[in-house]
Protein backbone atom coordinates (compact mmCIF):
# COMPACT_ATOMS: atom_id res chain seq x y z
CA UNK A 1 0.00 0.00 0.00
CA UNK A 2 1.24 3.06 -0.87
CA UNK A 3 2.73 5.35 1.89
CA UNK A 4 -0.39 7.63 3.47
CA UNK A 5 0.08 11.04 4.70
CA UNK A 6 -0.17 10.05 8.07
CA UNK A 7 2.64 7.12 7.69
CA UNK A 8 5.23 10.31 7.32
CA UNK A 9 3.87 12.43 10.05
CA UNK A 10 3.68 8.93 12.23
CA UNK A 11 5.05 6.17 11.01
CA UNK A 12 2.96 3.15 11.53
CA UNK A 13 0.59 2.77 14.47
CA UNK A 14 1.65 0.23 16.38
CA UNK A 15 0.42 -1.91 18.91
CA UNK A 16 1.73 -0.43 22.24
CA UNK A 17 0.18 2.88 20.96
CA UNK A 18 -3.30 1.14 20.78
CA UNK A 19 -2.55 -0.04 24.01
CA UNK A 20 -1.56 2.94 25.49
CA UNK A 21 -4.88 5.36 25.11
CA UNK A 22 -2.78 8.51 25.67
CA UNK A 23 -0.39 8.09 23.60
CA UNK A 24 -3.19 7.93 20.85
CA UNK A 25 -4.57 11.17 22.17
CA UNK A 26 -1.84 13.06 22.24
CA UNK A 27 -0.60 12.13 17.96
CA UNK A 28 -4.45 13.05 17.12
CA UNK A 29 -4.14 16.07 19.26
CA UNK A 30 -1.08 17.16 17.38
CA UNK A 31 -2.56 16.21 13.93
CA UNK A 32 -5.83 18.22 14.45
CA UNK A 33 -3.44 20.78 15.51
CA UNK A 34 -1.38 20.63 12.13
CA UNK A 35 -4.20 20.42 9.79
CA UNK A 36 -5.53 23.20 11.87
CA UNK A 37 -1.95 25.38 10.98
CA UNK A 38 -2.04 24.57 7.60
CA UNK A 39 -6.30 25.43 6.79
CA UNK A 40 -5.47 28.85 8.66
CA UNK A 41 -1.87 29.33 6.86
CA UNK A 42 -3.98 28.64 2.98
CA UNK A 43 -6.61 31.19 4.06
CA UNK A 44 -4.33 33.63 5.08
CA UNK A 45 -2.51 33.26 2.26
CA UNK A 46 -6.42 33.80 -0.01
CA UNK A 47 -7.04 36.84 2.02
CA UNK A 48 -3.44 38.26 1.02
CA UNK A 49 -4.22 37.42 -2.19
CA UNK A 50 -7.62 39.04 -2.08
CA UNK A 51 -5.90 41.99 -0.66
CA UNK A 52 -3.11 42.29 -3.23
CA UNK A 53 -6.10 42.08 -5.75
CA UNK A 54 -8.16 45.07 -4.42
CA UNK A 55 -7.93 48.60 -5.76
CA UNK A 56 -8.26 50.44 -2.55
CA UNK A 57 -9.03 53.96 -2.77
CA UNK A 58 -6.07 56.44 -2.60
CA UNK A 59 -5.58 57.91 1.06
CA UNK A 60 -3.87 57.16 4.47
CA UNK A 61 -5.19 55.58 7.52
CA UNK A 62 -2.78 57.51 9.89
CA UNK A 63 -1.91 56.77 13.78
CA UNK A 64 -2.62 52.85 14.71
CA UNK A 65 -5.76 53.29 16.76
CA UNK A 66 -6.10 56.92 16.40
CA UNK A 67 -5.88 57.18 12.91
CA UNK A 68 -7.19 60.62 11.28
CA UNK A 69 -9.55 61.31 14.04
CA UNK A 70 -7.78 64.00 15.64
CA UNK A 71 -6.93 66.18 12.57
CA UNK A 72 -10.63 65.80 11.27
CA UNK A 73 -11.52 66.96 14.25
CA UNK A 74 -9.20 70.06 14.84
CA UNK A 75 -10.32 71.24 11.61
CA UNK A 76 -13.48 71.91 12.68
CA UNK A 77 -12.19 73.36 15.67
CA UNK A 78 -9.75 75.54 14.03
CA UNK A 79 -13.04 76.56 11.82
CA UNK A 80 -12.32 74.83 9.02
CA UNK A 81 -14.53 71.65 8.85
CA UNK A 82 -14.29 71.44 4.72
CA UNK A 83 -9.86 71.74 4.75
CA UNK A 84 -10.05 67.49 5.93
CA UNK A 85 -12.26 66.68 2.79
CA UNK A 86 -10.51 69.56 0.42
CA UNK A 87 -6.81 68.97 1.13
CA UNK A 88 -6.68 65.09 0.40
CA UNK A 89 -9.20 65.60 -2.61
CA UNK A 90 -6.10 67.99 -3.79
CA UNK A 91 -3.79 65.75 -2.31
CA UNK A 92 -4.84 62.20 -4.15
CA UNK A 93 -5.32 64.64 -7.80
CA UNK A 94 -8.62 65.33 -7.70
CA UNK A 95 -10.61 61.90 -6.34
CA UNK A 96 -13.74 61.89 -5.69
CA UNK A 97 -13.55 58.93 -2.73
CA UNK A 98 -10.38 58.49 -0.36
CA UNK A 99 -9.09 56.11 2.43
CA UNK A 100 -9.07 57.19 6.07
CA UNK A 101 -9.20 55.87 9.32
CA UNK A 102 -12.12 58.13 11.62
CA UNK A 103 -13.03 56.74 15.20
CA UNK A 104 -10.68 53.60 15.15
CA UNK A 105 -12.64 52.34 11.65
CA UNK A 106 -11.99 52.46 8.12
CA UNK A 107 -13.52 54.91 5.95
CA UNK A 108 -14.14 55.56 2.29
CA UNK A 109 -15.11 59.63 1.98
CA UNK A 110 -17.43 59.63 -0.64
CA UNK A 111 -17.40 63.32 -2.41
CA UNK A 112 -19.73 65.19 -5.24
CA UNK A 113 -23.20 64.99 -6.09
CA UNK A 114 -22.57 61.35 -7.19
CA UNK A 115 -20.64 60.23 -3.97
CA UNK A 116 -23.94 61.67 -2.22
CA UNK A 117 -26.58 59.77 -4.93
CA UNK A 118 -24.62 56.72 -4.34
CA UNK A 119 -25.25 56.72 -0.83
CA UNK A 120 -28.72 58.60 -0.72
CA UNK A 121 -29.77 56.04 -3.17
CA UNK A 122 -28.14 52.44 -1.94
CA UNK A 123 -29.53 53.37 1.81
CA UNK A 124 -30.93 49.66 3.15
CA UNK A 125 -29.53 48.01 0.09
CA UNK A 126 -25.26 48.02 -0.18
CA UNK A 127 -25.43 49.92 2.85
CA UNK A 128 -26.64 51.13 6.05
CA UNK A 129 -26.63 54.03 8.59
CA UNK A 130 -23.69 53.73 10.62
CA UNK A 131 -22.88 56.05 14.40
CA UNK A 132 -19.54 56.36 15.59
CA UNK A 133 -19.36 54.08 19.04
CA UNK A 134 -19.43 57.65 21.11
CA UNK A 135 -22.88 58.57 19.35
CA UNK A 136 -24.19 55.09 19.88
CA UNK A 137 -23.33 54.58 23.53
CA UNK A 138 -25.17 58.40 23.97
CA UNK A 139 -28.24 57.86 21.68
CA UNK A 140 -29.00 54.33 22.96
CA UNK A 141 -31.71 52.10 20.91
CA UNK A 142 -33.88 54.22 19.03
CA UNK A 143 -34.03 55.49 15.51
CA UNK A 144 -30.66 56.52 15.39
CA UNK A 145 -29.36 52.98 15.85
CA UNK A 146 -32.14 51.34 13.98
CA UNK A 147 -31.95 50.07 10.04
CA UNK A 148 -34.08 48.75 7.05
CA UNK A 149 -37.66 47.79 8.03
CA UNK A 150 -37.58 48.45 12.06
CA UNK A 151 -36.39 52.03 11.31
CA UNK A 152 -38.96 52.72 8.62
CA UNK A 153 -41.37 51.47 11.64
CA UNK A 154 -40.27 53.22 14.43
CA UNK A 155 -39.53 56.69 11.78
CA UNK A 156 -43.52 56.65 10.95
CA UNK A 157 -44.62 56.73 14.35
CA UNK A 158 -41.76 59.28 15.37
CA UNK A 159 -42.00 61.27 11.76
CA UNK A 160 -45.78 62.10 12.17
CA UNK A 161 -45.36 64.21 15.34
CA UNK A 162 -43.00 66.77 12.81
CA UNK A 163 -45.01 66.26 9.45
CA UNK A 164 -46.15 68.93 7.81
CA UNK A 165 -49.59 67.43 8.39
CA UNK A 166 -49.23 67.90 12.13
CA UNK A 167 -47.92 71.35 12.66
CA UNK A 168 -50.29 72.76 10.43
CA UNK A 169 -52.98 71.43 12.64
CA UNK A 170 -52.05 71.25 15.95
CA UNK A 171 -48.48 73.10 16.97
CA UNK A 172 -47.73 76.27 14.34
CA UNK A 173 -49.70 78.39 17.03
CA UNK A 174 -47.55 77.39 19.80
CA UNK A 175 -44.25 77.71 18.10
CA UNK A 176 -45.24 81.84 17.44
CA UNK A 177 -46.84 81.76 20.77
CA UNK A 178 -43.21 80.64 22.26
CA UNK A 179 -41.52 83.24 20.05
CA UNK A 180 -43.42 86.40 21.50
CA UNK A 181 -43.10 85.06 24.96
CA UNK A 182 -39.23 84.57 24.25
CA UNK A 183 -38.82 88.03 22.75
CA UNK A 184 -40.81 89.61 25.28
CA UNK A 185 -38.61 88.09 27.75
CA UNK A 186 -34.84 88.26 26.87
CA UNK A 187 -34.94 90.57 23.75
CA UNK A 188 -37.25 93.28 24.44
CA UNK A 189 -35.76 96.47 26.29
CA UNK A 190 -31.80 95.03 26.54
CA UNK A 191 -29.21 97.21 24.46
CA UNK A 192 -27.25 94.19 23.86
CA UNK A 193 -27.44 90.37 23.84
CA UNK A 194 -25.51 87.33 23.18
CA UNK A 195 -27.16 85.95 20.69
CA UNK A 196 -26.21 82.32 20.71
CA UNK A 197 -26.62 81.07 24.10
CA UNK A 198 -30.02 82.91 23.74
CA UNK A 199 -31.43 81.35 20.74
CA UNK A 200 -30.08 77.91 22.02
CA UNK A 201 -32.31 78.76 25.31
CA UNK A 202 -35.37 79.50 22.69
CA UNK A 203 -34.84 76.63 20.69
CA UNK A 204 -34.90 74.28 23.61
CA UNK A 205 -37.75 75.16 25.55
CA UNK A 206 -39.66 75.00 22.39
CA UNK A 207 -38.70 71.58 21.87
CA UNK A 208 -39.65 70.47 25.57
CA UNK A 209 -42.88 72.62 25.08
CA UNK A 210 -43.60 70.80 21.72
CA UNK A 211 -42.35 67.22 22.84
CA UNK A 212 -43.03 66.91 26.76
CA UNK A 213 -45.36 70.39 27.55
CA UNK A 214 -42.67 70.74 30.00
CA UNK A 215 -43.20 74.76 30.79
CA UNK A 216 -41.37 75.06 33.97
CA UNK A 217 -38.56 77.17 32.77
CA UNK A 218 -36.14 75.99 35.61
CA UNK A 219 -36.70 72.01 34.84
CA UNK A 220 -36.09 73.34 31.17
CA UNK A 221 -32.91 75.14 32.13
CA UNK A 222 -31.44 72.04 34.50
CA UNK A 223 -32.12 69.86 30.91
CA UNK A 224 -31.07 72.28 28.05
CA UNK A 225 -27.36 72.41 30.97
CA UNK A 226 -27.14 68.67 30.51
CA UNK A 227 -27.58 68.92 26.70
CA UNK A 228 -24.64 71.20 26.22
CA UNK A 229 -22.23 68.38 27.82
CA UNK A 230 -24.28 66.02 26.08
CA UNK A 231 -23.88 67.12 22.67
CA UNK A 232 -20.33 68.04 22.95
CA UNK A 233 -19.48 64.12 23.39
CA UNK A 234 -21.80 62.96 20.75
CA UNK A 235 -18.70 62.68 18.21
CA UNK A 236 -15.84 61.98 20.50
CA UNK A 237 -13.10 59.27 21.69
CA UNK A 238 -15.39 57.51 23.63
CA UNK A 239 -12.67 56.93 26.66
CA UNK A 240 -14.97 56.59 29.71
CA UNK A 241 -12.31 58.06 31.80
CA UNK A 242 -13.18 61.13 34.17
CA UNK A 243 -12.22 64.58 32.86
CA UNK A 244 -12.78 62.79 29.05
CA UNK A 245 -15.73 65.17 27.08
CA UNK A 246 -17.34 61.20 26.33
CA UNK A 247 -17.42 60.71 30.50
CA UNK A 248 -18.93 64.06 31.29
CA UNK A 249 -21.70 63.27 28.16
CA UNK A 250 -21.99 59.72 29.35
CA UNK A 251 -22.92 60.84 33.21
CA UNK A 252 -25.25 64.10 31.91
CA UNK A 253 -27.07 61.83 29.57
CA UNK A 254 -27.48 59.06 32.50
CA UNK A 255 -28.85 61.93 34.23
CA UNK A 256 -31.60 63.29 31.41
CA UNK A 257 -32.38 59.82 31.04
CA UNK A 258 -33.59 59.67 34.43
CA UNK A 259 -35.74 62.74 34.29
CA UNK A 260 -37.28 61.75 31.11
CA UNK A 261 -38.47 58.68 33.12
CA UNK A 262 -39.91 60.70 35.10
CA UNK A 263 -41.83 62.53 32.75
CA UNK A 264 -42.91 59.10 30.95
CA UNK A 265 -44.31 57.95 33.98
CA UNK A 266 -46.42 61.03 35.20
CA UNK A 267 -47.57 61.34 31.56
CA UNK A 268 -48.63 57.53 31.39
CA UNK A 269 -50.48 58.14 34.50
CA UNK A 270 -52.08 61.35 32.92
CA UNK A 271 -52.96 59.38 29.81
CA UNK A 272 -54.63 56.75 32.02
CA UNK A 273 -56.45 58.72 33.69
CA UNK A 274 -57.71 61.34 30.85
CA UNK A 275 -55.96 64.13 32.20
CA UNK A 276 -53.53 64.36 29.50
CA UNK A 277 -54.20 63.90 25.60
CA UNK A 278 -52.93 61.77 23.24
CA UNK A 279 -52.46 64.12 20.42
CA UNK A 280 -51.05 67.03 22.99
CA UNK A 281 -47.31 66.24 22.94
CA UNK A 282 -44.20 63.77 20.87
CA UNK A 283 -44.50 62.06 25.09
CA UNK A 284 -48.29 61.50 24.91
CA UNK A 285 -48.37 60.38 21.30
CA UNK A 286 -45.36 57.53 21.46
CA UNK A 287 -47.12 56.24 25.05
CA UNK A 288 -50.53 56.16 23.15
CA UNK A 289 -49.85 54.88 19.56
CA UNK A 290 -48.73 51.17 18.58
CA UNK A 291 -47.46 50.85 15.49
CA UNK A 292 -48.56 49.02 12.31
CA UNK A 293 -48.66 45.47 13.99
CA UNK A 294 -50.43 46.71 17.01
CA UNK A 295 -47.21 46.84 18.92
CA UNK A 296 -46.05 50.02 21.73
CA UNK A 297 -42.81 51.12 22.37
CA UNK A 298 -41.10 50.20 25.31
CA UNK A 299 -40.54 52.71 27.90
CA UNK A 300 -36.20 52.76 27.10
CA UNK A 301 -37.14 53.31 23.63
CA UNK A 302 -39.76 56.31 24.01
CA UNK A 303 -37.27 58.02 25.93
CA UNK A 304 -34.72 57.18 23.49
CA UNK A 305 -36.29 58.69 20.76
CA UNK A 306 -37.15 61.99 22.78
CA UNK A 307 -33.57 62.47 23.29
CA UNK A 308 -32.62 62.08 20.15
CA UNK A 309 -35.49 64.54 18.81
CA UNK A 310 -34.84 67.47 21.71
CA UNK A 311 -30.75 66.72 20.43
CA UNK A 312 -31.71 67.19 17.12
CA UNK A 313 -34.60 69.83 17.02
CA UNK A 314 -32.89 72.32 18.89
CA UNK A 315 -29.05 72.24 17.91
CA UNK A 316 -28.93 72.37 14.32
CA UNK A 317 -31.83 74.99 14.37
CA UNK A 318 -29.63 77.40 17.10
CA UNK A 319 -27.11 77.55 14.95
CA UNK A 320 -28.74 77.96 11.81
CA UNK A 321 -30.89 80.71 13.46
CA UNK A 322 -27.69 82.48 14.87
CA UNK A 323 -25.48 82.21 11.75
CA UNK A 324 -28.62 83.75 10.34
CA UNK A 325 -28.62 87.14 12.33
CA UNK A 326 -25.24 87.16 11.75
CA UNK A 327 -25.47 87.29 7.95
CA UNK A 328 -28.68 89.82 8.24
CA UNK A 329 -26.13 92.14 10.43
CA UNK A 330 -23.22 92.17 7.79
CA UNK A 331 -25.87 92.62 4.65
CA UNK A 332 -28.28 95.09 5.34
CA UNK A 333 -29.83 94.94 2.08
CA UNK A 334 -30.29 91.33 2.39
CA UNK A 335 -32.45 92.44 5.89
CA UNK A 336 -34.10 95.03 4.47
CA UNK A 337 -35.85 92.66 1.45
CA UNK A 338 -36.42 89.62 4.11
CA UNK A 339 -38.23 92.65 6.70
CA UNK A 340 -40.67 93.38 3.89
CA UNK A 341 -41.46 90.03 2.83
CA UNK A 342 -42.47 89.54 6.66
CA UNK A 343 -43.91 92.74 7.22
CA UNK A 344 -46.31 91.99 4.11
CA UNK A 345 -47.29 88.99 5.75
CA UNK A 346 -47.68 90.88 9.11
CA UNK A 347 -49.98 93.19 7.52
CA UNK A 348 -52.51 90.66 6.65
CA UNK A 349 -52.95 89.62 9.97
CA UNK A 350 -55.38 90.49 12.62
CA UNK A 351 -54.05 92.32 16.13
CA UNK A 352 -53.06 89.76 17.73
CA UNK A 353 -53.42 86.93 15.35
CA UNK A 354 -50.74 84.03 15.13
CA UNK A 355 -49.24 82.67 11.85
CA UNK A 356 -50.73 80.02 10.17
CA UNK A 357 -49.17 77.51 7.08
CA UNK A 358 -50.22 79.44 4.29
CA UNK A 359 -48.01 82.44 5.81
CA UNK A 360 -44.76 79.96 6.32
CA UNK A 361 -45.48 79.22 2.28
CA UNK A 362 -45.34 82.80 1.67
CA UNK A 363 -41.79 83.00 2.88
CA UNK A 364 -39.45 82.24 -0.05
CA UNK A 365 -37.54 84.72 -0.26
CA UNK A 366 -36.32 84.59 3.75
CA UNK A 367 -36.32 80.96 3.12
CA UNK A 368 -34.23 81.45 0.22
CA UNK A 369 -31.94 83.37 2.59
CA UNK A 370 -32.15 80.15 5.15
CA UNK A 371 -31.20 77.75 2.44
CA UNK A 372 -27.78 80.40 1.93
CA UNK A 373 -26.71 80.33 5.20
CA UNK A 374 -26.77 76.52 5.50
CA UNK A 375 -25.02 76.42 2.08
CA UNK A 376 -22.10 78.53 3.57
CA UNK A 377 -22.18 77.13 7.35
CA UNK A 378 -23.56 73.45 7.37
CA UNK A 379 -25.65 72.78 10.49
CA UNK A 380 -23.95 68.89 10.39
CA UNK A 381 -20.38 68.54 9.23
CA UNK A 382 -21.68 65.11 7.59
CA UNK A 383 -22.81 61.48 8.86
CA UNK A 384 -21.69 57.87 8.29
CA UNK A 385 -22.67 54.61 6.80
CA UNK A 386 -22.06 50.70 6.50
CA UNK A 387 -20.77 48.54 3.43
CA UNK A 388 -22.93 45.61 3.78
CA UNK A 389 -21.23 43.73 0.52
CA UNK A 390 -18.64 44.10 -0.89
CA UNK A 391 -18.43 47.48 -2.92
CA UNK A 392 -16.70 49.25 -5.98
CA UNK A 393 -17.09 52.96 -6.50
CA UNK A 394 -15.54 55.05 -9.14
CA UNK A 395 -13.67 51.97 -10.03
CA UNK A 396 -12.11 51.49 -6.60
CA UNK A 397 -12.87 48.51 -3.88
CA UNK A 398 -14.65 49.33 -0.78
CA UNK A 399 -14.51 45.89 1.35
CA UNK A 400 -17.87 44.76 3.18
CA UNK A 401 -18.02 46.57 6.91
CA UNK A 402 -15.73 49.64 6.19
CA UNK A 403 -17.82 52.77 6.77
CA UNK A 404 -18.54 55.57 4.30
CA UNK A 405 -18.53 58.95 4.98
CA UNK A 406 -20.83 62.14 3.35
CA UNK A 407 -20.62 65.48 4.11
CA UNK A 408 -21.94 68.61 3.00
CA UNK A 409 -18.00 70.17 2.61
CA UNK A 410 -17.77 68.19 -0.50
CA UNK A 411 -20.11 70.24 -2.59
CA UNK A 412 -21.67 72.82 -1.24
CA UNK A 413 -18.58 75.34 -1.72
CA UNK A 414 -17.77 74.25 -5.27
CA UNK A 415 -17.44 76.43 -7.50
CA UNK A 416 -18.33 74.09 -10.38
CA UNK A 417 -21.16 73.77 -8.63
CA UNK A 418 -22.33 76.93 -6.80
CA UNK A 419 -20.26 79.65 -9.22
CA UNK A 420 -18.70 82.57 -6.82
CA UNK A 421 -19.24 80.24 -3.63
CA UNK A 422 -18.30 82.25 -0.90
CA UNK A 423 -20.41 85.09 -2.39
CA UNK A 424 -24.02 85.16 -0.01
CA UNK A 425 -26.70 84.75 -3.17
CA UNK A 426 -30.25 84.27 -1.60
CA UNK A 427 -30.90 83.85 -5.76
CA UNK A 428 -29.27 80.88 -6.01
CA UNK A 429 -32.45 78.82 -5.01
CA UNK A 430 -34.95 79.82 -7.41
CA UNK A 431 -36.58 78.32 -9.49
CA UNK A 432 -34.94 74.97 -9.64
CA UNK A 433 -32.32 75.48 -7.59
CA UNK A 434 -29.37 73.89 -7.48
CA UNK A 435 -28.12 70.77 -8.81
CA UNK A 436 -29.24 67.72 -7.50
CA UNK A 437 -27.22 66.05 -4.52
CA UNK A 438 -25.25 68.83 -4.39
CA UNK A 439 -27.33 71.06 -2.04
CA UNK A 440 -27.60 68.43 1.17
CA UNK A 441 -27.85 70.43 4.39
CA UNK A 442 -30.53 68.01 5.59
CA UNK A 443 -29.27 64.67 3.73
CA UNK A 444 -31.38 62.84 1.54
CA UNK A 445 -32.61 59.09 0.50
CA UNK A 446 -34.86 56.98 3.42
CA UNK A 447 -32.95 58.74 5.91
CA UNK A 448 -33.05 62.83 5.12
CA UNK A 449 -33.62 64.56 8.50
CA UNK A 450 -37.08 63.96 9.79
CA UNK A 451 -37.47 67.36 10.99
CA UNK A 452 -36.69 69.26 7.79
CA UNK A 453 -40.25 71.03 8.13
CA UNK A 454 -40.14 71.45 12.05
CA UNK A 455 -37.06 73.11 11.41
CA UNK A 456 -38.02 75.52 8.78
CA UNK A 457 -41.46 76.62 10.59
CA UNK A 458 -39.17 77.23 13.57
CA UNK A 459 -36.67 79.36 11.95
CA UNK A 460 -39.13 81.09 9.72
CA UNK A 461 -41.53 81.96 13.09
CA UNK A 462 -38.67 83.35 14.83
CA UNK A 463 -37.22 85.53 12.01
CA UNK A 464 -40.38 86.93 11.07
CA UNK A 465 -40.94 87.96 14.95
CA UNK A 466 -37.79 89.46 15.09
CA UNK A 467 -37.00 91.15 12.38
CA UNK A 468 -40.54 93.08 12.61
CA UNK A 469 -39.74 94.50 16.09
CA UNK A 470 -35.56 95.03 15.89
CA UNK A 471 -32.29 95.84 13.73
CA UNK A 472 -28.76 94.82 14.96
CA UNK A 473 -25.57 95.39 14.67
CA UNK A 474 -22.77 93.04 15.09
CA UNK A 475 -20.56 93.98 17.91
CA UNK A 476 -17.63 91.62 17.05
CA UNK A 477 -17.86 92.11 13.18
CA UNK A 478 -15.88 88.57 11.07
CA UNK A 479 -16.39 86.58 14.81
CA UNK A 480 -14.49 83.39 13.76
CA UNK A 481 -16.98 80.07 13.41
CA UNK A 482 -15.93 76.85 14.71
CA UNK A 483 -17.43 73.47 14.47
CA UNK A 484 -17.42 71.67 17.60
CA UNK A 485 -19.19 69.72 16.34
CA UNK A 486 -21.89 72.26 14.85
CA UNK A 487 -20.62 75.74 13.96
CA UNK A 488 -19.99 77.98 16.91
CA UNK A 489 -19.60 81.65 17.55
CA UNK A 490 -16.31 81.46 19.59
CA UNK A 491 -17.81 84.81 21.12
CA UNK A 492 -21.73 83.92 21.10
CA UNK A 493 -22.41 86.49 18.50
CA UNK A 494 -22.85 89.70 20.91
CA UNK A 495 -25.25 91.97 18.75
CA UNK A 496 -26.53 95.85 19.65
CA UNK A 497 -30.13 95.71 19.53
CA UNK A 498 -32.36 98.68 18.48
CA UNK A 499 -36.18 98.23 18.46
CA UNK A 500 -37.93 99.71 15.15
CA UNK A 501 -40.04 102.13 16.99
CA UNK A 502 -37.07 103.68 18.36
CA UNK A 503 -35.09 103.60 15.22
CA UNK A 504 -38.17 105.26 13.22
CA UNK A 505 -38.12 108.23 16.30
CA UNK A 506 -34.47 109.13 15.78
CA UNK A 507 -35.23 109.35 12.10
Amino acid sequence: MAPTFWHYLYGSISTSDIQHPNRLIIMFSISFTFIILILSAALTLRKNKKKQRLRLPPGSFGWPILGETLEFLNKGKAGEPDAFVKERMHRYGGTQVFKTSLTGNKVAVLCGPAGNKFLFGNENKVVQLWWPLSAKKLLGNGLSNRVGEEARRVRKMVGYFVSPDALMRLYINTVDQVTRQHLNSHWAGKQVVKTFPVIKSYTFELACRLFMSLEDPHHIAKLASLFNVFLKGVISIPLYIPGTRFYRASRATSTVRKELSLLLQHRRSALLSKTASPSQDLLSHLLASPDDHGNFMSESEIINNVLLLLFAGHDTSSVTITLLLKTLGELPHVYEHVRQEQLEIASSKAQGEFLGWEDIQKMKYSWNVVCEVMRLWPPIMGAFREALVDLNYAGYDIPKGWKLYWTPASTQKEPDLFPDPTRFDPCRFEGAGPKAYSYVPFGGGPRMCLGKEYARVEILVFLHNLVKDFRWSLIVPDEKIIYDPMPTPVQGLPVRLQPHECCDKTA
